[in-house]
């Protein structure tokens, strides 16, 4: 067994799709419509989705937006450099939440990005990606 994709539902398909392709750096995999049931699926991730996870952006016709709740908290994403990461996502119109550096109480880098619907992913230093938050 092994993790497929996540699912995220949005309120503007294009302009998910522009974040996750241009700030993130993601590629557009595939999309898929359905007309009798009125939603466009859209998949994006760094690689194949033979080879790892991706992530599923689900746009229902007609509803701009979503009431997140209090228990979805977020989307890590491992990178080479957290803080050069930044730059490049700031500076193609992304929003940093969490400016770069080590967690409160130890020394994994991360910082915090937030989509255009207000999902948060967070951006983990590589070297620490699986090591815990130590």
């Amino acid at each position: 067994m092994r993790v497929l994709h996540s699912m995220i539902r949005v309120g503007d398909l294009q302009r998910s799709i522009d974040f996750y392709t241009k700030i993130m750096g993601m590629e557009l995999l595939r999309t898929n419509e359905n007309k009798e049931y009125e939603y466009t699926l859209a998949f994006v991730g760094y690689g194949d989705e033979s080879q790892g996870a991706v992530i599923e952006l689900t746009y229902n016709w007609g509803t701009e937006s979503y009431d997140h709740g209090n228990a979805f908290g977020h989307i890590a994403i491992g990178v080479e450099n957290v803080y050069a990461t930044c730059d490049s996502i700031r500076a193609a119109g992304g929003n940093i939440t969490r400016e770069p550096g080590p967690v409160k109480g130890g020394t994994t880098e991360i910082a915090f990005v937030e989509d255009p619907d207000g999902y948060k992913l967070e951006l983990i230093q590589n070297k620490n990606a699986s090591v815990g938050l130590g």
